[in-house]
């Protein structure tokens, strides 16, 4: 431990040499006047701009589809059973997508800076809806879950609202405070406090789960934004004992815990989900048994279209099927830290990470549930999955990158491409 804290100021080095080019600045120039300056120059900006990231718009297009295809293809049977007919979640899931690509589309025309501008004004709106939450006549509660807030029919999840506010407004805060931001006191205890309070409003609906991914897309961004190593070192090391609390003085996630750690004492109970999507995965071998042919969907495996649509994928569409999205977001991690590297400006760059990394851990969190590598956790897969407000979230959040995009350096100017 002692070798890694020591190491903090040598990773930094390392992080802002090579990793960072948009952290670089001519040592002249003082981070408060580079900032002012490049606030001040979004006409400049906007006299030079690109087409938005054509590679970003066809790959989330692909998982946009890939994700409505599946919705109806895992929730058909479901949908039989609850509803009147085959094509209820599907129907619901294409209003949603075709609205979340055309809100995409038009986000992308518009100037990131003004997101980062109204990003307190988004962080108190959905702060103030996740407490609204415990109002009883609007709330809507679900698997012993209160997360919806129900308004004239429609349902939305708040956090989905916080966690996309708080990577814009940290991205606004890191580049205004790049002079402080190795400090403890100036620069992370401020990200403490205010993560700290959204992710416990959170976790009391409950939801661990996306209170830990907002945690570690705080990490990542505050590893970018080039806070002490040795800081966030400790406040990982601090964040064990209370996520051990969080999991094992809580009965159904202790339970999760064990059925996690021994899958084959618990497959009638706990690991039945588990033990369902590996079914699904190794049913499907190499080139799956083909669209609409799953058996795991007929009712064997629970929340086939949300949680567990990778599993459908890989049964349907077997080994191939499931590179192929792994792939696509892969893709779409690429894009997104191109669009960081060469974003114009302190904010385009960590609006950039903290968008893509958002994106890519609920990805990676997702599949590694369905895999059995991570113990169930309830997110969905970005795209695939049938939602509401994620999936509408999600897209204006690609819409940001696509707008960084656009306003991104000059051809001569770009670098990875």
């Amino acid at each position: 431990m002692l070798c890694v804290l020591c190491g903090a100021d040598y990773m930094n080095l390392i992080l802002s040499t090579y990793l960072t080019p948009a952290l670089r600045r001519p040592s002249h120039q003082s981070p408060i006047t580079n900032h002012q300056s490049l606030l001040t120059n979004h006409q400049t900006m906007n006299e030079h701009t690109d087409t938005p990231d054509s590679i970003l718009t066809l790959v989330t297009l692909g998982l946009v589809v890939v994700g409505a295809v599946m919705v109806y293809s895992s929730s058909s049977v479901l949908a039989e059973a609850r509803f009147t007919g085959s094509g209820f979640f599907f129907k619901r899931h294409l209003v949603r997508a075709f609205l979340g690509v055309v809100v995409m589309f038009l986000v992308a025309r518009i100037n990131y800076h003004l997101f980062i501008r109204f990003s307190k004004a988004l962080l108190f709106a959905g702060l103030a809806l996740l407490m609204v939450l415990w109002i009883q006549k609007i709330a809507h509660s679900g698997n012993n879950a209160r997360r919806w807030i129900r308004l004239l029919g429609i349902s939305f999840q708040p956090s989905d609202l916080v966690k996309l506010a708080l990577v814009i407004y940290t991205a606004d805060s890191l580049a205004r405070k790049q002079d402080r931001i190795r400090s403890f006191v100036d620069g992370l205890l401020p990200y403490l406090l205010l993560y700290g309070f959204s992710m416990a409003l959170i976790v009391v609906q409950p939801d661990l789960g996306t209170a830990v991914t907002i945690g570690v897309v705080l990490l990542i961004m505050l590893f970018v934004g080039r806070v002490r190593l040795s800081h966030i070192v400790g406040v990982g090391l601090a964040s064990v004992p209370i996520l051990y609390a969080l999991i094992f003085w809580v009965g159904y996630r202790k339970d999760r815990i064990a059925a996690f750690l021994h899958r084959g004492d618990h497959v009638e109970d706990v690991s039945y989900q588990i033990h369902q999507s590996l079914i699904a995965l190794s049913s499907g071998g190499i080139g799956g048994v083909g669209l609409g042919k799953s058996t795991q969907k007929l009712l064997f495996l629970p929340e086939p279209h949300t949680d567990f649509v990778f599993s459908i994928i890989g049964e349907e569409f077997g080994l191939l099927g499931t590179l192929i999205v792994l792939s696509l977001f892969l893709i779409l991690l690429w894009r997104g830290m191109r669009i960081a590297r060469n974003a114009r400006d302190l904010e385009g760059f960590f609006l950039a990470t903290g968008i893509t990394a958002m994106i890519c851990v609920y990805a990676l969190f997702n599949i590694g549930v369905a895999t059995a590598v991570l113990p169930t956790t309830g997110l969905p897969l970005p795209f695939v999955s049938y939602g509401g407000s994620s999936l509408l979230l999600t897209l204006v959040g690609v819409g940001i990158l696509l707008s960084i995009s656009r306003r991104g350096k000059r051809e001569s100017e770009k670098v990875g491409k």
